[in-house]
């Protein structure tokens, strides 16, 4: 067989997510924060769990998997109240938000970097590198 007769087969590249957590009250990172990411295919079909992780002593998760083919849109779910209350604020331990829910369109071969800056009263997240 030729190299002209050789059949082509174009490899689906997946997207991938990697995020981190910045406290900003404190101006460190955010450790052993729960964090789950989440996908789906397609606007009305269902979230599937894909992975879960805690966020290392520099704020990061460093093993989120690829996504799988497919997938339109993905999810990830920040417990952070057990970080917050550990942390406590003036007044006392407080956390308003028990959890972030960061929702993202994605597409295949794209890297998506997701930084959530943290604080006990509101948070912000955008879109890294």
């Amino acid at each position: 067989m030729s190299k002209a007769d050789t059949p082509t087969t174009t490899a689906t590249t997946t997207a991938s997510v990697s995020t981190h957590i910045l406290d900003t009250s404190a101006g460190r990172p955010a450790r052993d924060v729960a964090v789950e990411l989440s996908v789906r295919t397609g606007r009305d079909t269902a979230w599937a769990a894909h992975a879960t992780s805690r966020t290392d002593g520099d704020g990061r998760c460093k093993d989120l998997p690829a996504l799988p083919a497919g997938a339109t849109h993905a999810r990830l779910t920040f417990e952070v109240e057990p970080y917050l209350l550990s942390k406590g604020s003036e007044g006392g331990p407080h956390s308003f938000f028990p959890e972030v829910t960061v929702v993202f369109a994605v597409a295949a071969g794209e890297h998506y970097h997701v930084p959530l800056l943290l604080n006990p009263f509101g948070y912000s997240v955008y879109r890294g590198s």
